[in-house]
C-alpha cells in the first residue's frame, strides 16, 4: 500500500516506507487531509484534533501587568474534517474511519457521532484517567454504518490496529 502520515505533534521517527506531511494547525491539518485523500482508497482520521483555536494568536509573551487580569481568549470552531471527507467523498468506495474519545455514554453517543458525521467506521472508546492517552494499551468498540458493533478487548493498541484494517479491507473488496 502507499501510505500518507500526515502528522502534528509527532515525536516518534518517520515510518519506513510512509509519506510523511507535517502539519502545526487544524487548518493546515485540513488542506493536507483533502489532498492526500483525493486519490486514497481509506482515510484514517486518528487525530484528536481540537474542536476550538483561538480567533488570535499573540506574536509574543502575553505579559502579566499589575493587578490585571487578561484578555478573554475568543474561540473559534476548527474545521470538521472527518464529517467534510464523510460528506464530500474523493473516490467512489473510499472508506472513511472515524475516532471518539468518550467519557460517558461511550456507545450511545458513539453511535450518534458516526451518524452526524457519515464515515463508514467509528472507533469508540473510553477515555479518563489512566485510560487511552499515553498508554499502550486501549479498548474499543469498531461501530459500523451497516450497524455494526466489533468490540475489541483490552490489549496492545496494535491488536485495535489489526481489527481496524480488517475490517477496512472487507469494505475495500
Amino acid at each position: 500500500a502507499r501510505v500518507t502520515l500526515v502528522a502534528a505533534n509527532a515525536s516518534m521517527p518517520d515510518p519506513a516506507g510512509v509519506d510523511v506531511v507535517p502539519v502545526g494547525t487544524a487548518v493546515e491539518l485540513r488542506e493536507a487531509v483533502l489532498r492526500a485523500a483525493a486519490d486514497a482508497d481509506a482515510v484514517v482520521m486518528a487525530a484528536a484534533v481540537a474542536d476550538f483555536r483561538p480567533a488570535t494568536y499573540a506574536t509574543g509573551k502575553i505579559k502579566k501587568k499589575d493587578n490585571q487580569e487578561p484578555a478573554p481568549i475568543t474561540l473559534v470552531r476548527n474545521p470538521d474534517i472527518l464529517a467534510e471527507i464523510s460528506q464530500t467523498r474523493a473516490r467512489s468506495g473510499q472508506v472513511v474511519v472515524g475516532f471518539a474519545a468518550e467519557t460517558d455514554d461511550v456507545l450511545a453517543n458513539g453511535w450518534a457521532k458516526l451518524k452526524r458525521k457519515g464515515c463508514d467506521l467509528l472507533v469508540v472508546n473510553e477515555v479518563g484517567e489512566r485510560k487511552t492517552f499515553g498508554s499502550e494499551e486501549n479498548e474499543a468498540v469498531v461501530l459500523g454504518a451497516d450497524g455494526s458493533e466489533t468490540p475489541v478487548a483490552h490489549g496492545p493498541k496494535e491488536a485495535l490496529a489489526d481489527t481496524v484494517w480488517d475490517l477496512v479491507a472487507r469494505r475495500l473488496e
